[in-house]
Protein backbone atom coordinates (compact mmCIF):
# COMPACT_ATOMS: atom_id res chain seq x y z
CA UNK A 1 0.00 0.00 0.00
CA UNK A 2 2.60 2.53 1.01
CA UNK A 3 4.55 1.59 -2.47
CA UNK A 4 1.40 2.31 -4.14
CA UNK A 5 1.41 5.76 -2.54
CA UNK A 6 4.98 6.62 -2.85
CA UNK A 7 4.65 5.68 -6.64
CA UNK A 8 1.41 8.12 -7.20
CA UNK A 9 3.12 11.16 -5.32
CA UNK A 10 5.98 10.44 -7.26
CA UNK A 11 4.36 10.80 -10.53
CA UNK A 12 2.62 13.46 -8.85
CA UNK A 13 5.77 15.21 -8.39
CA UNK A 14 6.96 14.14 -11.40
CA UNK A 15 4.34 15.76 -13.56
CA UNK A 16 5.43 19.19 -12.10
CA UNK A 17 8.72 19.06 -12.82
CA UNK A 18 8.91 20.41 -16.27
CA UNK A 19 5.65 23.10 -15.45
CA UNK A 20 5.94 26.69 -16.67
CA UNK A 21 5.77 29.38 -13.46
CA UNK A 22 3.22 29.57 -11.77
CA UNK A 23 0.80 32.52 -12.93
CA UNK A 24 -1.22 34.56 -10.69
CA UNK A 25 -4.51 32.67 -11.53
CA UNK A 26 -4.90 29.83 -9.88
CA UNK A 27 -4.68 26.11 -11.83
CA UNK A 28 -7.44 24.25 -12.70
CA UNK A 29 -6.34 21.38 -10.15
CA UNK A 30 -5.96 23.82 -7.12
CA UNK A 31 -8.82 22.55 -5.26
CA UNK A 32 -7.45 19.12 -5.43
CA UNK A 33 -3.68 20.34 -4.26
CA UNK A 34 -5.51 22.30 -1.07
CA UNK A 35 -7.08 18.64 -0.29
CA UNK A 36 -3.94 16.92 -0.70
CA UNK A 37 -2.39 19.39 1.65
CA UNK A 38 -4.79 18.69 4.20
CA UNK A 39 -4.51 15.01 3.85
CA UNK A 40 -0.45 15.42 3.96
CA UNK A 41 -1.20 17.51 7.19
CA UNK A 42 -3.18 14.95 8.41
CA UNK A 43 -0.85 12.20 7.49
CA UNK A 44 2.16 14.07 8.79
CA UNK A 45 0.92 13.27 12.60
CA UNK A 46 -1.28 9.70 12.13
CA UNK A 47 1.60 8.38 10.38
CA UNK A 48 4.02 9.08 13.25
CA UNK A 49 1.68 7.67 15.92
CA UNK A 50 0.85 4.38 13.80
CA UNK A 51 2.82 3.94 10.51
CA UNK A 52 6.04 5.13 11.48
CA UNK A 53 6.83 4.75 7.90
CA UNK A 54 9.84 7.50 8.00
CA UNK A 55 8.12 9.53 5.32
CA UNK A 56 8.37 13.25 5.83
CA UNK A 57 4.93 14.80 4.54
CA UNK A 58 5.72 18.13 5.08
CA UNK A 59 8.88 17.97 3.14
CA UNK A 60 6.61 16.32 0.51
CA UNK A 61 4.18 18.71 0.37
CA UNK A 62 7.52 21.24 0.49
CA UNK A 63 8.83 19.46 -3.01
CA UNK A 64 5.16 19.31 -4.52
CA UNK A 65 5.18 23.10 -3.87
CA UNK A 66 8.33 23.71 -5.34
CA UNK A 67 7.97 21.30 -8.45
CA UNK A 68 5.07 23.44 -9.31
CA UNK A 69 6.85 26.60 -8.83
CA UNK A 70 3.45 27.87 -6.58
CA UNK A 71 3.64 31.58 -6.07
CA UNK A 72 3.46 33.40 -2.74
CA UNK A 73 -0.62 33.53 -2.46
CA UNK A 74 -0.68 29.40 -3.40
CA UNK A 75 1.89 28.43 -1.01
CA UNK A 76 0.41 30.07 1.79
CA UNK A 77 -2.68 28.59 1.10
CA UNK A 78 -1.62 25.38 0.72
CA UNK A 79 0.73 25.46 3.80
CA UNK A 80 -2.30 26.74 5.41
CA UNK A 81 -4.11 23.61 5.24
CA UNK A 82 -1.38 21.33 5.68
CA UNK A 83 -0.97 23.22 9.05
CA UNK A 84 -4.56 23.32 9.64
CA UNK A 85 -5.28 20.19 9.47
CA UNK A 86 -2.02 19.18 11.12
CA UNK A 87 -2.95 20.79 14.32
CA UNK A 88 -6.81 19.43 14.36
CA UNK A 89 -5.65 15.64 14.14
CA UNK A 90 -2.41 16.86 16.90
CA UNK A 91 -5.64 17.90 19.81
CA UNK A 92 -7.57 14.94 18.26
CA UNK A 93 -5.43 11.95 18.32
CA UNK A 94 -2.61 11.97 21.15
CA UNK A 95 -2.04 7.80 20.40
CA UNK A 96 -2.32 5.26 17.53
CA UNK A 97 -5.87 4.07 17.98
CA UNK A 98 -8.63 1.81 16.06
CA UNK A 99 -9.71 5.49 14.13
CA UNK A 100 -6.36 6.87 13.88
CA UNK A 101 -5.00 3.95 12.03
CA UNK A 102 -8.48 3.48 9.89
CA UNK A 103 -8.12 7.93 9.22
CA UNK A 104 -4.32 6.93 8.17
CA UNK A 105 -5.25 4.26 5.72
CA UNK A 106 -8.08 6.28 4.51
CA UNK A 107 -6.04 9.41 3.66
CA UNK A 108 -3.48 7.00 2.06
CA UNK A 109 -6.16 5.82 -0.34
CA UNK A 110 -7.43 9.57 -0.85
CA UNK A 111 -4.24 10.89 -1.09
CA UNK A 112 -3.28 8.56 -3.81
CA UNK A 113 -6.41 8.84 -5.91
CA UNK A 114 -6.03 12.61 -5.88
CA UNK A 115 -2.14 12.54 -7.04
CA UNK A 116 -3.24 9.91 -9.95
CA UNK A 117 -6.60 11.99 -10.83
CA UNK A 118 -4.31 15.21 -10.87
CA UNK A 119 -1.32 13.44 -13.04
CA UNK A 120 -3.76 12.01 -15.12
CA UNK A 121 -5.41 15.26 -16.45
CA UNK A 122 -2.90 17.95 -15.93
CA UNK A 123 0.91 16.41 -16.98
CA UNK A 124 1.93 16.95 -20.22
Amino acid sequence: MRAKIATSLSALLLCFGGQSPAQAIDPAYQPQMERLAEIMGALYHLDDLCLRSGIDWREQLAELMDLDEVDDDRRARLAGAFNNNYADFQQSHSRCTDSATLLTSRFLEEGAKISYDIHIRYAE
